[in-house]
């Protein structure tokens, strides 16, 4: 299970006894396809998105708490 976290978080929870597997803080700066600055923030604006093996998170579109502001699409995959 993923799950986002108002911390900047985005960590994966083991389905049968809820440890967690793996822990990607997204709160820092990415370099971009397409060249513009783009900052990871809180995740806690809907969930995250798995296509064809794929794991894709917005981060920094928050709402609420405005804890860490962002303007990122993260996507995931295995090596």
């Amino acid at each position: 299970m993923f799950s986002g976290s108002a911390d900047g978080h985005l960590r994966a929870y083991s389905t049968t006894d809820g440890r967690i597997i793996w822990d990607y803080d997204v709160v820092r700066e990415f370099s971009t396809v397409n060249r513009v600055k783009a900052n990871g923030g809180t995740i806690n604006h809907g969930g995250v998105a798995l296509v064809s093996g794929m794991v894709f998170a917005t981060s920094g579109y928050n709402h609420i708490t405005g804890t860490y502001p962002g303007n990122v699409l993260l996507a995931f995959s295995v090596e």
